[in-house]
């Protein structure tokens, strides 16, 4: 399990730029939890303070799963995390509301990695908009979610390489 602090600087992949938005910045943030009705998690704010967005590193690529779901029988994928802008062609948090209506997803989350029907959110269901979310893993079209992790700071400890994975 990675301490929280050390991910600041190890949960990128240090040679892909793809995804990766503007530098953040506090009227980013106040006007990204205006437009998704949430507070965002202060935990991912601090890693897309660091880096705002982009390609995981392959030690951190994934995140174990309780029980089988459609990715696998023993993990999901996390290879992006988005971030809070409009640069470039990626998906950004800013995209959820889009993205959850599309897709048929529950309200409220906010997607955090995914580019298809498989995302995974912070889940706003138990704790209300203001409240600290859980993680959650859904599949639109196989109409699945599996939850993850409490909180997304301990989500992101949890995040281990795909490799080490069945």
């Amino acid at each position: 399990m990675a301490r929280f602090e050390d991910l600041r600087r190890t949960l990128w992949d240090p040679g892909n730029r793809y995804g990766v938005q503007p530098p953040l910045t506090d009227r980013l943030v106040a006007e990204a939890e205006r437009a998704l009705r949430v507070t965002l998690p202060g935990s991912l704010l601090d890693l897309l303070r660091h880096q705002n967005g982009g390609v995981v590193a392959a030690d951190r690529d994934a995140f174990p799963a309780s029980r089988p779901n459609s990715w696998s029988a023993d993990h999901v994928p996390f290879e992006t995390v988005m971030g809070i802008g409009r640069q470039g062609k990626a998906l950004s948090l800013l995209d959820s509301p889009y993205l959850v209506r599309e897709w048929g997803l529950p309200t409220p989350v906010v997607l955090v990695s995914g580019g298809g029907p498989c995302s995974i959110a912070l889940d706003y269901r138990e704790c209300g908009p203001h409240g600290e979310p859980s993680m959650t893993w859904f599949d639109a079209e196989l109409e699945e979610e599996l939850p993850l992790a409490p909180d997304f700071r301990s989500f992101a400890e949890g995040l281990a390489p795909s490799a080490d994975f069945a």
